[in-house]
């Protein structure tokens, strides 16, 4: 698969999590926090399992093994971004947890101990300049709610990090598949502990759960660890940062969210932002591949 490929893998995850938040706000209204993330993932799972079975039934013990530990990273991003947009604005939760765009090039650049590109520099800070225009709303006040929507940037940044390691060493596919049975069954052991597990009541809960579980969990998911085995954790980061983009699009369409002027310059900006990391030459990113596989090693040690 060329870089180019793997780019527009990654836009159609980034266009499927963008319609994540409609659905999430519809789950939680009837269910517990952690028996949503069960849910999602645990649908998602079998019907990824079941869908690769010949596949998945050969799994290694050396797979398993970053499942679980990717598992417990994603987990605790929806459990933070969960608990965090129950205090503070989607505004500000939208705009924090796209701070994943920054923190990836950041961690990366502290594993390796070099300084950040000047062209990756300069796309952190559009795309971070654009998620501020599209979704943050003045005056900014930081709480609870803040605190843990940045910390879910910062572990999702981890996630993509160590994923762009683990799918080199092992099957993706497979990865990405015992990835989601592993999250789905923290959620299940949590909402074990602090809820009541119960199933979707309504037909719209039971929408909102299939399309969380099929086309943002499964497909996303699975999709973005074969993705990620050709391209870069920094321009993975920034095609996530068009989500708010497409969050904004399916807010408009069906919640009636209106995008007002700023957020169109937001929205450019991030377009710009992921152009200008496209154009990187190639020898770069084979040179950026042959890091990444050494940073792979430093955490895996």
């Amino acid at each position: 698969m060329k870089p180019f490929q793997a780019d527009l893998l990654m836009l159609l995850v980034t266009i499927g999590w963008g319609s994540s938040y409609l659905f999430m706000k519809i789950g939680i209204d009837s269910l517990g926090e952690f028996n949503v993330i069960a849910l999602r993932f645990g649908l998602a799972f079998v019907l990824a399992a079941g869908l690769f079975f010949r596949r998945f039934r050969k799994i290694d013990c050396l797979t398993l093994k970053y499942a679980a530990i990717l598992g417990v990273i994603l987990f605790i991003v929806f459990v933070l971004i969960t608990y965090g947009l129950n205090t503070t604005t989607t505004s500000n939760a939208g705009f924090l947890v796209s701070l994943t765009v920054v923190f990836v090039p950041l961690i990366t650049a502290f594993v390796l101990r070099k300084k950040v590109e000047l062209k990756t520099a300069l796309s952190v800070i559009l795309a971070i300049t654009g998620i501020g225009f599209l979704t943050i709303q003045l005056p900014l006040v930081f709480n609870r709610g803040d605190l843990f929507c940045m910390g879910a940037a910062l572990f999702y940044a981890v996630h993509i990090i160590v994923v762009s390691s683990a799918a080199k060493k092992v099957d993706p596919l497979n990865l990405g598949i015992a990835q989601l049975g592993f999250t789905g069954l923290y959620g299940l052991i949590f909402s074990f502990i602090f809820e009541v597990p119960a199933w979707p009541s309504t037909t719209i809960s039971w929408l909102a759960i299939l399309a969380l579980s099929i086309f943002c969990s499964a497909i996303g998911f699975i999709l973005q660890i074969i993705a990620q085995k050709y391209t870069s954790p920094t321009r993975t980061g920034l095609m996530f940062s068009l989500e708010p983009v497409f969050a904004a699009l399916f807010g408009y369409v069906f919640a009636q969210e209106i995008l007002h002027g700023k957020g169109y310059i937001g929205a450019a900006l991030i377009l710009l932002s992921v152009v200008l990391s496209s154009s990187q030459r190639k020898s770069s990113q084979s040179k950026q591949r042959s890091d990444i596989r050494n940073s792979g090693r430093n955490l895996s040690q």
